[in-house]
């Protein structure tokens, strides 16, 4: 293999083919211009302007079925509904990274956004059950940027939704990186009042990035 050259947003290899690193943004609010969904642009303004490729899911958009537990996927791990979960599925698995937005709703995340987790279950299944793969097996080659943000300010608010996230990415071979809650904000467009935070999902976005960049360059090199 050539030598790994890496710049913001690509991987060059000496002699080889340019590889653009690709992320994958998930819409998780039930409103189009909710708080969470205002801070993934801007997370995605960042990612774009620092050259990644991104894209879209809006979840709300999605026709995708909860997850029925028929275990029609212990045989080979394919989930036998099928809808938009599949696409979705196949995007966040060829990407770099992942960022994930979603509200809280009763300590954990939106039903939109449980119900894509959910439906990995048969992910889950093929690589624990079917390939028998080691719970504490060390591959974790792709990272993930959540948001989130709460109408309250209370102390374990963003709890549940970070245990919840700790074993979904987990499932699709992901770690967390990093997490930008916000407490405090509950209706649509309240996060307008708080630039820095606007700023620091931008500037999130950006980082981002960078860190994938250098991760899949020392991977590859």
């Amino acid at each position: 293999m050539g030598r790994i050259i890496a710049l913001s947003g690509w991987f060059l290899r000496y002699r080889g083919k340019v590889e653009r690193i690709k992320i994958v943004a998930v819409y998780g609010s039930p409103r189009r211009k909710g708080n969470t969904a205002i801070l993934l642009k801007k997370a995605v303004q960042g990612a774009r302007e620092s050259g990644a490729q991104v894209e879209e899911i809006i979840l709300r958009d999605l026709k995708m079925s909860p997850c029925l537990e028929i275990f029609g996927c212990t045989k080979s791990g394919e989930c036998r509904l099928k809808d938009d979960f599949q696409k979705a599925r196949d995007q966040i698995l060829a990407s770099h990274g992942l960022i994930l937005a979603s509200p809280v709703f009763f300590y954990t995340v939106s039903a939109h956004t449980k119900i894509l987790m959910d439906r990995f279950q048969s992910l889950w299944v093929k690589k624990y059950w079917i390939d028998k793969t080691p719970r504490k097996h060390p591959k974790v080659i792709r990272k993930a940027l959540l948001i989130s943000a709460g109408a309250t300010k209370g102390k374990k608010l963003f709890d549940g939704i970070l245990l919840s996230m700790r074993y979904f990415f987990d499932t699709i071979d992901m770690k967390l990186w990093k997490a930008l809650l916000y407490r405090g904000l509950d209706f649509e467009g309240d996060v307008l009042k708080f630039p820095d935070y606007l700023e620091e999902a931008y500037e999130a976005g950006k980082e981002f990035v960078k860190v994938l960049t250098n991760h899949e360059a020392a991977t590859l090199g």
